[in-house]
Parts: structure tokens; C-alpha cells; sequence
């Protein structure tokens, strides 16, 4: 695998370029385009289908190709006269976003010979269960555009949209929550509040969504909204969201979706930090895969405009 991301000397030589994009325990997928380009003359002028033809057809000659070649391989350094090495064309790919090891997306546009239109994607943050699918879902529709060549500016459109609907409060703050659960709720949870205090004691090393599930429950107790509603209990399934300064000094704070008593809707509402979740959960993200593909994000209009002055 490290000879194919960094060829050396008795594989290629020095000044040569290497097309390998990515390479996992049994797979390497190799960057075609200058293949089909040499062998094509006239490729800007062909078809999506007709260039996804001629890349199986390369594809299916080195498959063979290599595979003629185990035999040599199994001969000459195992010493054994029979093997089952075999070299497959798994899929022809349109195009690829590779983040790291086993966090990719890639558009197929042929699987063993058959035609798909397929988003295949694997270990991206947005997939992940504790991303707000409202967002997850937002990162995957600017995702599919940009493998099938939308260009920055159309992106940069959508963001900015986007990042327009969350600040200003087009959308609910129960969407924008982080959905997770509380395993560790008891472990994390100290000793109670005394007398004319409000809120209990965490203990070190409590994440985010255990102070905000205690905290949730502290407030409920507090506001005497115990007798309609339940407390938030080890191993629920909640959402937290980020608040900004309020008078009870409360950095974040969880709920259960399908119990919000209004006191603390109301709260929520008023307090609620939209610009923080847009930057800590979207921005971010966004902001590293501009950087894998070279871009850079600028949501401030008028910034070139200022230092252009």
C-alpha cells in the first residue's frame, strides 16, 4: 500500500506522476482521465456513457492483465504451482471525494458491468448519528452537486442560503439539535443542590449532552414542571443545542423531543445560539472539505470588497 501512495524508484521513475487516488486493504482506485485522454483524442467531445464505456474497457484489460500476471507472481515467490489471486473490476467511477481512510463518497456510475447513478459514501461526518439530519442532509445534496462539477459559486449560494434560514430562525431549534443519548448520565452526576441553590453538581469529565441533560432536569425541578413532565433518565434519546449568555449562565442544554414542556421552549427559543451551531456543526465541516477541494469559503460578501479599498 505505501509503494502505490508513494512510488519508488524500481516501480516508476521519479519525475513520473502517480494516478493512484486512494488505496485500501484489497482496493486502489486510480485516477483514469489522462489514460482516456491519450487513448482519446476526441474525449471532451464524447458522451458521459461513451467515456464510462472506454474506462471499463481499460479497466477490464488491466484486470486481466494483472491477473495473467499472479501466475508469475505465485510461481516466482511463493513456489506454489496453483492460486486463487485474482484481480476484479469492482465499479467505473464518474468522480471521488476522498477525506481520509475509509471516509470517502463516490458517484458510480457502473458496478460489475451494470449501469447505476449511485452515491456511495463512507465515514463522512454527516453520516454519523449524532449529526442534525437537517444539516446531514444539506451536506449531502452540496456533496452529490459538487461530484457531478457544480461549481463554488453555486455552493457558496446554497451555504449562504443556508446559513440564512438557520440564523434567522426559519428553522426550528428542535432540527438543529444534536441528536444523541445519555449513557453516562448517573456516573457524571454529583451531589444535589442545597437550599437555595439551583442546579447539581457535575462531576469532571461530563460531556456536553450529560450537563445539558442535568441541567434540563435541574430547570424542570426548579420551575416546579416535575408533576407534567419527566425527567431526562440514563440511556434516553435527546437533542442538545448551545445557548447564548442568559441569567442562568447555562452554556448548552438538552431536551426530549417528545416531552418540551413551554417554560422551556420558551427558554430555548430566547437563548438559543443559531450562529454558534452554524459554526461549530456546519461552518466547520464545511470549511475542511473547501479545503480538500481547494476552495475557499467566504460567507462575508463585502470582505475582498474592504481590503480591495
Amino acid at each position: 500500500m505505501k509503494f502505490l501512495e508513494n512510488p519508488t524508484e524500481f516501480l516508476c521513475d521519479k519525475e513520473s506522476t502517480n494516478y493512484v487516488s486512494y488505496i485500501d486493504t484489497d482496493s486502489v482506485y486510480i485516477h483514469a482521465e489522462p489514460l482516456l485522454r491519450y487513448l482519446h483524442p476526441n474525449f471532451d467531445q464524447m458522451s458521459e456513457k461513451e467515456r464510462g464505456d472506454e474506462l471499463e474497457k481499460v479497466a477490464l484489460y488491466y484486470q486481466d492483465h494483472i491477473t495473467n500476471h499472479y501466475d508469475k507472481l505465485a510461481k516466482e515467490c511463493f513456489n506454489i504451482p496453483t492460486h486463487r489471486l485474482e484481480m476484479k473490476t469492482e465499479c467505473v467511477i464518474r468522480s471521488a471525494y476522498f477525506r481520509a481512510t475509509r471516509r470517502y463518497a463516490q458517484w458510480i456510475t457502473k458496478s460489475e458491468g451494470i449501469a447505476k447513478d449511485k452515491l456511495d459514501v463512507k465515514g463522512l461526518e454527516f453520516k454519523k448519528a449524532n449529526f442534525p439530519p437537517i444539516l446531514g442532509k444539506f451536506f449531502k445534496e452540496a456533496l452529490i452537486d459538487v461530484l457531478k462539477g457544480a461549481s463554488q459559486s453555486e455552493i457558496d449560494s446554497r451555504i449562504s442560503e443556508m446559513r440564512k434560514k438557520i440564523l434567522g430562525g426559519e428553522i426550528p431549534f428542535k432540527l438543529l439539535g444534536n441528536p444523541t443519548s445519555v449513557k453516562t448520565l448517573n456516573k457524571y452526576t454529583g451531589k444535589k443542590p442545597k437550599p437555595g441553590e439551583i442546579f447539581t453538581e457535575m462531576l469532571h469529565g461530563a460531556k456536553a449532552n450529560v450537563k445539558g441533560s442535568i441541567i434540563y432536569n435541574d430547570l424542570i425541578r426548579f420551575w416546579g414542571l416535575n408533576k407534567e413532565h419527566g425527567y431526562i433518565v440514563q440511556g434516553d434519546k435527546i437533542k442538545w443545542v448551545y445557548l447564548k449568555p442568559n441569567p442562568y449562565k447555562i452554556d448548552a442544554i438538552a431536551f426530549l423531543d417528545f416531552d418540551m414542556p413551554p417554560k422551556i421552549k420558551d427558554f430555548i427559543e430566547k437563548y438559543l445560539d443559531r450562529q454558534r451551531i452554524f459554526d461549530s456543526i456546519l461552518l466547520n465541516k464545511l470549511e475542511g472539505f473547501y479545503d480538500d477541494l481547494g476552495w475557499h469559503l467566504n460567507l462575508n460578501p463585502y470582505k475582498d470588497e474592504f481590503f480591495n479599498f
